[in-house]
This record gives C-alpha cells, structure tokens and sequence, in this order.
C-alpha cells in the first residue's frame, strides 16, 4: 500500500526512524500503543503472525543491555526478522570507522539499525545517513523504548485510560528516563510528576517541549521536590537508579546525599493515598545487596537499599515484571510499525 493511499486513520510510519518520543504526534504514539497490545495478545493466544519475514536488523550497542537486548533480539525473531548483535568490542564505531560510515554500511546490508549508547547525536546522525529506520535502544538524552513499554504497561495495570491516569516518577530528573516519561505523558495527556531535589530537575529544554506537547493534548506536567505532594493521588509510582551506566564513580558521592530523600518505600506508597497505587521501575534496580556494586556502595554510605526499598520491589504493587515483558511488545511494534506498517 502506498503512502498515498494509506488510511487517513492509520498513520504511516514505514520507513520512519524511532528517535525520541516527540518526533512523534499523539496519533502515532496511541496507534504504536494499539499495535504493541495486538501483537501481545496474538502471542498470548497462540495465533502470534509474522509480519517480517526476509527482514535483517542490526543491533548496534555501545552501552550493554540485559532487556533491551533480549527485546530486541525476541521481537525480530518473532516477526521472522534476522538480527546481528554488534557490542562495544564488535564493531568499529567512532574508533576506527566513523558513525557515518557505519552507519551509510550498514544501511547498505540491514533493513533497519538499533542504537544503544551515549550521545543523541549519534543516533540522529545514523538515521540521517543509514537510509533505513534507526531505533533509538537508550541514550543520555532519551530512553524512547523504555516510555513506549511504561505506557503500555501503565494502560494495563491501572485500568483507566492513559489521559485519567496520573504517575510520579522519584529521582534524578535529568535523567533520559525522567525526560522520556515527560514526554510520553505530554502525548498521551496524562498527568505526569518528576519529584526530585532542586539540583537534579528536568533541563528547561526538556520541560518546555514536553510542555509544548502537553497544552495540545491536555496533559498535566508538574515538577516539585515535595514528595507528599508529588505523589498525592496517583495511580503509579516509578523510579529509576541514582547512577546510569557510564557516568563516574563520583557520581555517587553527589547523588547518595540529595537522593536518599527520594527513596521509593512503603511510606511513599502510603503518601499516594491509592491503595490500588502500582509500583514501575525500567531495571537494574538496587533494592538489596544482590549485586557487586550495591555491595560496594553499601560498604561505603551503609545503604541496604537505594532507589527502592526491597519491601516496594518485591511487594503486591510492584508490576516490574509486567513492565519487562512489555518491553518486547512495544519493541516489536515499534519493528513492525516502521518496516512493515501499522496494519501489517
């Protein structure tokens, strides 16, 4: 079907790059959302269809993945697509081969190209020069496949429509988490707050064009660092770690101190005073001494616990692993959506 003759109500994101969440509109987005929950239900229903079949991805990360990787991974193989897995030591990129000429090759031998790494603009440069769609896996700048499965999963477990449902993310809010689920919230008209110390909010940049989004859609985007008032009312409470993947160890020494406040607990759950309140965190999450680096840090400030309490973490509102399984959904439609069409 050609774009000319393309539904009106169908928008066509063939061809389309999958960057950051306002590249998109709101029409986009919700019609992403549909497609990811089909896709989920055909799988579930033992009638899963594959929609790309002959395809090729190749899977470009910079930074290592657990999720996002296995989403990625899953969600072509589901749709029949072959994928190539290049990680930091597989690939040439920006060391002995520029991010352009990876990316004009790879766009000669791939239907499609995920990027996972540092700088936005690396990304943006390989969907400038690839001549096939580029997906955005995580940068520092934004997490668009991480807001994409929020969104999803916050659709399933709260069980109103996206624009009656309100969340608070608690945290470091200059974080590409942060900004994504800012944005997310500005298209699907939800009521969104990042409640974080002074010192960590949002960019300007960020809240001005999630809020751009916002007065179109009626969405409702607060930022405070008063946590009871943040978090009165909501149907969801998200948080993230304090240190992302490739920033210094003396990261921690500026986080720990301002961040502790901001700890997800039982006293947090109870301030939103929503019993039915669920509990969304994108993973790794610290909230025991089950890894090598919450034993480390908790050797040196004597945290048991960071982000969230591991009462939080393993109690009846989290819905953490709902939320990772929808990463491959919402991945696989994002493949679909951009390689095949939305009503493939």
């Amino acid at each position: 079907m050609s774009a000319s003759t393309f539904p009106a109500d169908v928008p066509d994101l063939r061809g389309r790059s999958f960057l950051k969440e306002l590249d998109h509109t709101p029409a986009e987005w919700a019609a992403l959302l549909d497609l990811a929950a089909r896709l989920k239900a055909e799988h579930h229903s033992g009638q899963p269809r594959q929609r790309l079949r002959g395809k090729a991805v190749a899977l470009l990360f910079e930074k290592t993945s657990t999720r996002t990787r296995a989403a990625f991974e899953l969600a072509a193989a589901g749709q029949g697509a072959a994928s190539t897995y290049l990680d930091p030591t597989g690939s040439h990129l920006g060391h002995k081969e520029s991010v352009e000429d990876t990316g004009r090759v790879l766009g000669r031998l791939y239907d499609g190209i995920e990027y996972r790494g540092a700088a936005q603009a690396t990304v943006e440069l390989l969907a400038d020069v690839a001549g096939v769609p580029v997906w955005n896996g995580l940068t520092d700048e934004w997490h668009p496949t991480q807001s994409l499965c929020d969104a999803l999963t916050m659709r399933e477990v709260c069980g109103k429509p996206l624009a009656e449902t309100s969340f608070a993310f608690l945290g470091d809010g200059r974080s590409n988490v942060a900004a994504s689920l800012l944005a997310m919230a500005a298209l699907v008209g939800a009521d969104a707050r990042v409640v974080a110390p002074p010192a960590l909010q949002p960019p300007a940049a960020v809240l001005d064009a999630a809020s751009a989004v916002a007065a179109t859609t009626g969405a409702r985007l607060t930022v405070t660092d008063d946590v009871a008032a943040g978090v009165a009312g909501v149907d969801a409470v998200h948080t993230d770690v304090w240190v992302s993947l490739g920033e210094p160890e003396s990261a921690w020494a500026e986080r720990v101190p301002l961040l502790v406040p901001y700890r997800v607990d039982a006293g947090v759950l109870a301030a939103t005073g929503n019993p039915d309140v669920r509990f969304l965190h994108c993973l790794p999450a610290f909230h025991d001494l089950g890894t090598s680096l919450a034993r480390a840090v908790h050797e040196r400030y004597e945290l048991a616990e960071m982000e969230v309490s591991d009462e939080v973490f393993r109690g009846p509102a989290s819905r953490v692993l709902d939320q990772a399984e929808n990463r491959r959904w919402t991945i696989e439609a994002v493949l679909v959506a951009t390689l095949a069409g939305l009503d493939a």
